[in-house]
């Protein structure tokens, strides 16, 4: 069994054939009338007990909170990945009509982030709110056109032989780690757990792949959504470390320059992984934009 957050509970939705792993938080709401949070995971080999281990305790006594695993990462089974982000946020909006969540405030981080632009684009009428942690999706190039196309052509390798270098690469756990954080030391050791067993799951890696392949061009991104989020008028919090090495910050500011009610908070000495490894900070400017909603 893989991890369950404190202050959630696993269950199953049976969907597309196979069933989706579902967390919900366990305590009762103070009050009912709250919108649900629904929250989407990142990708390489991250799932929903990953990203969310520290939030469904804090912000279970307020509202209900909901994650799930997409396809193609954790303990989602019998679903083929299925695609690019706007796949993904369908897959998600058809999800949350059936778990009766819908409408809902929407927290992505990552992939996840990228995902929840997608579903506020096509499914103005599930999302109430954006939570943005270093969102995908926001930038036209990575780096450079030299590393654009390194990327591409990282991609396209066949499933045969990325799905192993993709594992290889994430069972070094503090290489991988590393990668990813401003300091390794601020992840809680249940999180590093669960990141060697996903990384050790058969098939681990395949989602994220199929993210890629239909995200990257070889001389720019395909899933640039700068030009079209100025439209997604649903309150949006934008939450990205300011030493971010996966995520380019500049895509949250841009964003949160253009859409017509969206704040950011940039946050000092702190990586990818900004809700994990500036929880405080992270809980406290959530808490104060949720106030603001319904």
């Amino acid at each position: 069994m893989g991890l369950i957050p404190a202050g959630s509970t696993q269950s199953y939705l049976d969907m597309d054939g196979g069933r989706v792993r579902v967390l919900r938080s366990t305590a009762t709401p103070a009050d009912s009338l709250r919108r649900p949070l629904l929250l989407l995971h990142g990708g390489g080999t991250d799932n929903a007990a990953i990203s969310w281990y520290q939030v469904f305790e804090p912000w279970g006594t307020d509202r209900e909170v909901i994650a799930i695993d997409l396809p193609g990462f954790g303990s989602t089974e019998g679903i083929q990945p299925v695609g690019g982000a706007p796949e993904m946020a369908d897959f998600v909006a058809r999800a949350a009509k059936r778990l009766g969540i819908v409408p809902c405030i929407v927290v992505g981080v990552s992939m996840g982030g990228d995902v929840a632009l997608n579903l506020a684009l096509r499914h103005p009428d599930l999302v109430v709110a954006l939570v943005l942690i270093a969102p995908g999706g926001l930038i036209p190039v990575i780096h450079n056109r030299f590393l654009q196309l390194s990327a591409w052509l990282a991609a396209q390798l066949p499933d045969w032989l990325l799905i192993p270098l993709a594992q290889l690469a994430s069972r070094r756990i503090d290489l991988a780690i590393r990668a990813v954080v401003k300091d390794p030391a601020t992840m809680p050791p249940e999180v590093l757990a669960e990141f060697a067993r996903e990384a050790r799951r058969p098939g681990a890696g395949l989602g994220y792949a199929r993210y890629n392949q239909a995200s990257l061009g070889p001389f720019s991104m395909r899933n640039n959504l700068l030009p079209a989020v100025g439209r997604i008028t649903a309150p949006a919090l934008f939450f990205h470390g300011q030493d971010d090495p996966i995520v380019d910050p500049e895509g949250s500011r841009r964003a949160s320059e253009v859409m017509p009610d969206a704040q950011l908070v940039m946050v000092p000495d702190c990586g990818h992984w900004a809700q994990l490894e500036a929880r405080d900070r992270f809980l406290s400017e959530v808490r104060g934009f949720l106030e603001k909603q319904s």
